[in-house]
């Protein structure tokens, strides 16, 4: 697991496999996942969180299933860069996700990802009520796709 967004935050991610993408919030966890090639992310689904146990089951259940051979988790960052309390969190959930599985788990700046997603989703005029039902699983597909267009062109 990489510790700190360095130069290269995803240096740890293997050269193929398909990649997860994890937007975690206090309420749920929105999942996407690349395709193979590694050229798209799909929005797959919204975990609505309980406890930590349950919510890495349904992951390993998720990572297996879509044969995943990495993980990127959004860190949110302030919008200075500094770090909050939510980024704490964020790196206390990877170190325990970390312990169960063992796949490379690198994290990624996810400032304004929610805000974007929720952007387009107006533009698209989606109603407020089906917005908050797919919001997270997007914007862990921007997530991802953002890492996935990095990690073609590094």
């Amino acid at each position: 697991m990489t510790d700190e967004l360095s130069a290269n935050p995803l240096e740890s991610i293997p050269p193929s496999g398909r990649i997860m993408g994890l937007d975690l919030g206090t309420k749920t966890i929105g999942v996407a996942v690349s395709d193979g090639m590694r050229y798209s992310a799909t929005p797959l689904e919204t975990i609505k969180r309980t406890k930590f146990t349950q919510d890495a089951i349904r992951l390993e259940e998720l990572i297996a299933q879509n044969n995943i051979a990495a993980i990127i988790l959004g860190l949110p960052l302030n919008m200075d860069g500094s770090e909050g309390p939510r980024v704490q969190s964020t790196r206390a959930f990877a170190r325990s996700l970390a312990q169960r599985i063992s796949l490379p788990i690198a994290f990624w700046d996810e400032r304004l990802s929610t805000s974007a997603v929720t952007r387009m989703m107006i533009d698209a005029d989606l109603r407020r009520d089906r917005r908050a039902e797919i919001v997270d699983k997007l914007a862990a597909s921007y997530i991802l796709q953002g890492a996935l267009d990095r990690l073609r062109h590094s």
